[in-house]
């Protein structure tokens, strides 16, 4: 194990077959499980990421067998399931099924924090790489008008429950970064202030920086949009920049109209495209890149929307509103393309930067 705030690649794997066991092979298939005892210990709310490795869960081939027939089983389930005549809310619109691809794809993700972690990791090519995207120029920030907008995902589709209800917001204007914040930006707050470098940054001994992960050490690319920095990073950056963190709000505001097929997504290059590219792509606004390369910190807590409800299951959201989590919007690099949209939120500590997270800023108009 390599860092207390993450778990290990097995019992992830583990707890993704289990997840997909509860609820498609019991839940739907009204079938026993396969291994009774081995829901309490792949609990994600039980059993903090702290103490993942020290619990009796199945490793080595024996989990790969587990995920393998519990993946038959599901398969039998879904062969015997009429969605015509159910009036199961989890089968409604498909939910149950999209739940659970959502849930392995956000594994994936989670399981290549700890992965960049791995000495000598060699990632799989890929054909083109977002390095291959050209960055047009543009100015430095671009404006969003006020207005009432609606927030949050429509009724019908698949999405978390904390994405709904969906509700009216009044916007004042402002301006947003037209770009994600870049490496040399960073490092240039970093110089000024004596700030702390974002995760896996190195001095290279010649003034400049090197990017260590995956068991490589490689030049800072300057251009790129900078990942790995806390919320707390995040904030200090932008008040320096004389700018601040949007809020959620204004940033789902901002994304309207950003084209999910032209991002960078889907670990397809292990890293990031050039801050600037995918222009084609970009929002009503005009702001590029505000879908995909780095989840992007806002000012908000991860609250509930007015009229919120559960569903399926309380652990998913509620347990964690508050202001001890703050909200990240966009996806990046490693987050797979049927996870993300404009109104998905995510939410992690102030103080974590294992997370794919970068930022742009905003200001009021």
């Amino acid at each position: 194990m390599y860092t207390p705030i993450l778990s290990p690649l097995v019992w992830d794997l583990g707890h993704i077959a289990n997840f997909e066991e509860l609820w498609l092979v019991q839940r739907i298939g009204n079938r026993e499980p396969l291994r009774g005892g081995l829901g309490r210990l792949y609990d994600a709310i039980e059993n903090p990421r702290s103490t993942r490795g020290e619990l009796p869960i199945l490793r080595g081939d024996e989990c790969l067998s587990y995920l393998e027939q519990v993946r038959e089983r599901t398969l039998e389930v879904l062969a015997g399931v009429d969605l015509e005549s159910t009036d199961d809310p989890l089968l409604s619109d498909g939910f149950v099924y999209e739940m659970l691809l959502a849930h392995e794809h956000q594994h994936n993700e989670t399981m290549l924090q700890l992965i960049q972690m791995v000495d000598g990791y060699e990632p799989v090519e890929s054909d083109p790489e977002p390095g291959d995207e050209p960055a047009a120029e543009g100015p430095e920030m671009v404006g969003v008008e006020g207005a009432e907008v609606e927030i949050g995902a429509p009724p019908e589709g698949f999405a978390y429950d904390n994405e709904r209800p969906r509700h009216a917001r009044e916007i004042e204007p402002f301006r947003i970064d037209r770009t994600p914040v870049t490496n040399a930006a960073f490092a240039e707050f970093v110089s000024e202030t004596g700030a702390d470098p974002p995760k896996y940054w190195e001095p290279d001994g010649e003034g400049g920086w090197l990017r260590t992960c995956m068991g490589r050490a490689e030049p800072l690319d300057p251009d790129q949009p900078v990942i790995h920095v806390s919320w707390h990073q995040a904030d200090a950056f932008a008040r320096w920049a004389g700018k601040r963190l949007p809020t959620e709000f204004e940033w789902e505001a901002a994304a309207r109209g950003a084209d999910l097929d032209r991002a960078n997504l889907d670990q397809l290059g292990f890293g990031c495209a050039p801050a600037g590219a995918y222009a084609d792509g970009c929002a009503e606004c005009g702001a590029v890149q505000m879908i995909g390369d780095v989840w992007e910190w806002t000012s908000s807590d991860f609250r509930a929307y007015p009229g919120f409800q559960h569903f399926p299951y309380p652990e998913y959201s509620e347990v964690f509103f508050g202001d001890g989590y703050k909200v990240l919007r966009g996806g990046a690099w490693a987050t797979r393309r049927n996870v993300i949209r404009p109104t998905f939120r995510n939410w992690d500590l102030a103080e974590r930067s294992q997370i794919f997270a970068g930022l742009r800023c905003a200001a009021d108009a």
